[in-house]
């Protein structure tokens, strides 16, 4: 009996220790203390009292989470989306989060990955290159009203240089 709580105990202190460091996510977690072993009731109320105590909080995650793949890894919200689903976020929460990217940074984000991919990207025509653009643009988790969006606007700065 006094494994099992210094199991339970240990595995809340490297949690708490981990959380303190940076924001985590509920799966995560619990992945975590699935591979060390923790059997599941114990899983359950280490999880509860990190909850309780603010060092796990999803949608605090799912915020931070949002920002720093748009900032940082410029993802789009197709591919955010599927990362938060991956690690079982709830889909409201995840709704909020990704509806409260602002259009225009997100826009501002896109225009400039497109100019540099068009500099570096060899086609025949302009139809071609605007379609290996979508292409990579969608694979980078943009949606194809934004990519448009932006390949217009490119395709008309092209025009005035």
């Amino acid at each position: 009996m006094a494994l099992k709580e210094t199991t339970e105990q240990l595995a809340y202190q490297k949690l708490a220790a981990l959380c303190a460091r940076g924001e985590h996510c509920q799966h995560d977690l619990l992945e975590k203390m699935r591979q060390w072993g923790v059997d599941p009731a114990a899983q359950a109320r280490v999880m509860e009292h990190l909850v309780s105590e603010r060092f796990v909080d999803d949608e605090r995650f799912c915020r931070a989470f949002v920002r720093d793949k748009l900032e940082y890894n410029h993802w789009g919200r197709r591919k955010i989306e599927q990362a938060l689903w991956l690690k079982h976020i709830d889909e409201g929460i995840a709704r909020e989060a990704l509806d409260a990217i602002d259009n225009d940074a997100y826009v501002a984000i896109l225009r400039p990955m497109l100019k540099q991919k068009r500099r570096s990207t060899t086609a025949r025509s302009s139809y071609e290159l605007n379609m290996k653009l979508m292409k990579w643009a969608m694979g980078r988790g943009f949606t194809m009203n934004i990519i448009r969006q932006c390949l217009d606007v490119s395709d008309e700065d092209e025009f005035l240089d």
